[in-house]
């Protein structure tokens, strides 16, 4: 069901807004939090962004939003002291809307939120199966916002979710930042993964894969980016198939610019997935996606117009789909430009900006006409 425009009905103005986030370590919601800080229309918005605990990976990301910053604990886990924190600085500071990312925050965010009164509460679905206690918790939520049909279904016949207050608003990127450029790909063959060293991300199967497309393909090479517990296993991994001259395991990093622009294929090998925002900046750098058919990938990646899908844990298929398009440059270039055009169409920053200023403005409205939220 559609989210039907606003009645008019004042309104303060800007609406004081707090984005409440985990952390700020390297994250899709970390960058998708920084795009849309940067851009909300201060007319409308005066916006902070909150954290739990400590991590500061994408710390300059945050400070470059010109958003004041507060953390409720500097500690690398949310410790009671960061919960008591969020209470008090909730009812002390009672914003009109809080907008709770992630799964911790979208817990304890909402359930303070609502003892604080605070006017207007929207919370996020952004993977797959998220403990966040939904059945029991979105009666206390003005709207959802979540960035795939698949996880609106999820929602509505698995939690109950009254579907009027679920909006899908598909992630964004940066066109204008994330761009190919043909001069600075890599002369051999390569391929670059980006993500978590985790169970989500199966690094392993990727190595597996990356192993049986070295074969096919000689000369390759093949960059897995990204942090994780898994990192052992992963490096176990490379040693045992004799891969660390083929395999490059390289850290997590702000900028994956240069690693996509000299890659000639993007992978993704996860078993549990939403909608990540690196396959939408590999497909606005022009690079054709290899990924696992799971959660909402099939939304973005289109078989066989702009990348490949395989089934999960399938490293044979993702050593062939490989194979097909490290050998074949016009199809790599046909589903490069595919992709770059539909990120243009239906992912652009401003698209997914106006319908979150939209969604924001009618959770207010609709708070204002209950009597919640007086200008």
């Amino acid at each position: 069901m559609p989210i039907q425009p606003h009645t008019s009905v004042d309104i303060p103005k800007p609406l004081r807004i707090v984005l409440l986030l985990q952390d700020l370590e390297f994250g899709g919601t970390q960058r998708y939090a920084t795009h849309l800080l940067r851009h909300l229309d201060r007319d409308l918005f005066a916006p902070e962004l909150w954290m739990l605990r400590g991590g500061v990976d994408m710390i300059e990301q945050a400070e470059a939003t010109g958003v004041p910053l507060r953390w409720m604990s500097r500690a690398s886990w949310v410790a009671p002291r960061a919960l008591a924190n969020l209470a008090w600085h909730l009812a002390v500071y009672r914003p009109h809307m809080l907008y709770t990312l992630t799964v911790v925050p979208n817990i304890w965010g909402r359930l303070f939120g609502a003892l604080s009164r605070v006017p207007v509460i929207v919370a996020s679905w952004r993977s797959l199966f998220p403990k966040q206690y939904e059945r029991l918790l979105w009666r206390l939520t003005s709207r959802m916002i979540c960035n795939a049909h698949v996880l609106k279904e999820i929602m509505v016949e698995r939690h109950g979710v009254d579907p009027s207050r679920v909006a899908v608003i598909p992630n964004p990127v940066d066109a204008e930042l994330f761009t190919p450029d043909h001069d600075k790909k890599a002369a051999e063959p390569t391929v670059v993964s980006v993500g978590r060293l985790v169970r989500e991300k199966d690094p392993l199967t990727l190595v597996e894969g990356f192993r049986l497309a070295a074969a096919r393909v000689p000369g390759a090479r093949f960059d897995i980016i990204g942090d994780g517990h898994l990192k052992g296993d992963v490096t176990a991994a490379l040693r045992r198939y004799a891969l660390e001259q083929t395999v490059s395991l390289l850290p997590g990093r702000s900028d994956i610019r240069p690693d996509l622009r000299r890659a000639w294929v993007f992978v993704l090998a996860s078993v549990r997935e939403a909608s990540p925002n690196v396959i939408l900046e590999a497909m606005s750098s022009e690079l054709p996606i290899v990924a696992s058919a799971v959660g909402g990938i099939p939304e973005l990646v289109r078989h066989g117009e702009n990348g490949f899908l395989f089934e999960p844990r399938d490293a044979q298929g993702l050593a062939e789909r490989l194979g097909s398009l490290l050998a074949d440059a016009p199809l790599r270039r046909r589903m490069g430009e595919n992709g770059r055009s539909q990120v243009l169409q239906h992912n652009t920053m401003d698209h997914m900006v106006k319908e979150t200023e939209r969604v924001f403005l009618e959770a207010a409205h609709e708070a204002a006409r209950a009597g919640r939220l007086c200008a």
